[in-house]
């Protein structure tokens, strides 16, 4: 059964609307001009059962997969995770902020073991664009005026928030923030506002259940590769490839029935 996505991207929380974010200029808005998948439920409908689940969007799966082409995503799993978290590629692909969650983790790298303060223990003001110590001083991208304005993002599609150094060398609180370093930096991603959507959906139930169900596909991947030794496949085409899979799987298969059913019940040596 063909699924259908084709809903209207409302605001969130009436005062975020994904088409606002999205540069005027990007590539994906560009080549969103030029493309009409109007009719593609149309002509894929046959293909499709009538009954069952439905299935994935066919436009959204189109729409991914020029994002990956055009952008240069080869991986499936990370075009997925880019989706998920990246406001202008969901845009593209016609989901809402809402549609989000991504069951992926987030690599902060922000956070310290070492005893001093981690950039959670920074409080973020996204109106007045800056951080506030624990001490209630501001951490901002520039702290004088340029006569050009600069976007302050770096190759790393990140922004770095500094303190002033005066407030920095009188504050109590120096030796536990920035002990080695004259004023302290805190760098944010571009991306922080869909990585918080990560963070808050990683602490909930299907998290916990995808991550589990997760680790046992990447372990039967694993065994394919270093224990079977699939690490290429030998037959040629899509045919060849589906046919060393399925033998693959049922070799995985026959080895755990081997040893999980091809022993008996333990033998007690009182009772021979």
């Amino acid at each position: 059964m063909m699924g259908n996505s084709d809903i209207p991207q409302k605001p969130f929380f009436y005062a975020f609307n994904l088409d606002d974010m999205v540069p005027q200029d990007h590539l994906l808005r560009l080549i969103d001009r030029f493309l009409d998948l109007s009719d593609l439920r149309q002509h894929l409908a046959p293909y499709y059962s009538h009954t069952g689940r439905p299935s994935v969007d066919p436009e959204l799966m189109i729409r991914m997969l020029l994002v990956g082409y055009c952008l240069g995503i080869r991986s499936e799993r990370r075009l997925c995770e880019e989706v998920r978290l990246n406001l202008a590629y969901r845009w593209f692909c016609r989901l809402s902020i809402e549609d989000i969650e991504p069951h992926v983790p987030v690599w902060d790298k922000g956070e310290r073991s070492d005893g001093t303060f981690s950039r959670s223990d920074f409080r973020f003001d996204e109106e007045a664009d800056h951080y506030t110590c624990p001490n209630g001083k501001e951490l901002r991208r520039y702290n004088r005026a340029f006569r050009k304005p600069r976007s302050g993002i770096t190759k790393d599609n990140t922004i770095n928030y500094r303190s002033i150094r005066s407030d920095c060398e009188v504050c109590p609180l120096k030796q536990r923030c920035c002990a080695n370093t004259p004023y302290r930096k805190v760098a944010r991603s571009i991306y922080e506002s869909a990585r918080d959507v990560a963070r808050e959906v990683a602490k909930t139930s299907d998290y916990r259940r995808t991550r589990r169900q997760r680790k046992q596909v990447e372990m039967l991947f694993g065994h394919m590769k270093r224990i079977l030794k699939v690490d290429r496949l030998r037959l040629r085409g899509l045919t060849g490839a589906q046919d060393e899979f399925l033998l693959t799987a049922t070799a995985q298969n026959l080895r755990r029935m081997a040893k999980y059913l091809g022993t008996g019940p333990p033998v007690v040596l009182g009772m021979l």
